[in-house]
């Protein structure tokens, strides 16, 4: 049985207390949504928030307004260059830019595989496999 929650503890400011340093939900199943690109967040919640245009965004983080407009419009990922420019931007660090756009990336891709997926067996350990066609 998976275990629901995963997290760790600093324990370095005070001993008495932890302070929570990461919590990370573990998913069981499948979403039908999509995860959210993270342009469009970027596009939909971040850049208004701020006040920013496409333009104006594209020059704080040294980056043309093409590179920028194509991940708000989502034909282009999030690289770890631009993930280490948005998290320096938005001073929440790079993992998370990163993570959405794994996820993302992941949920597409296995879109994409549909059933050839589900057709490659899971190795086990201790399990042998067939010499039949090595050559």
């Amino acid at each position: 049985m998976a275990t629901p929650i995963v997290s760790t503890w600093n324990n370095t400011i005070d001993r008495m207390k932890p302070v929570p340093r990461t919590l990370e939900l573990l998913v069981t199943r499948p979403p039908k949504l999509p995860p959210v690109h993270p342009g469009e967040i970027l596009k939909e919640d971040v850049l208004p928030a701020l006040g920013l245009s496409v333009t104006e965004a594209a020059r704080r983080l040294g980056v043309t307004r093409q590179t920028l407009h194509r991940i708000l419009s989502a034909s282009h990922g999030v690289t770890p260059e631009m993930a280490l420019r948005l998290g320096k931007f938005c001073g929440n660090g790079p993992g998370l830019w990163l993570r959405m756009q794994q996820a993302y990336d992941l949920w597409q891709a296995k879109r994409r595989l549909g059933k050839a997926l589900d057709r490659i067996p899971t190795w086990r350990t201790g399990a042998r496999i067939s010499s039949a066609g090595a050559p």
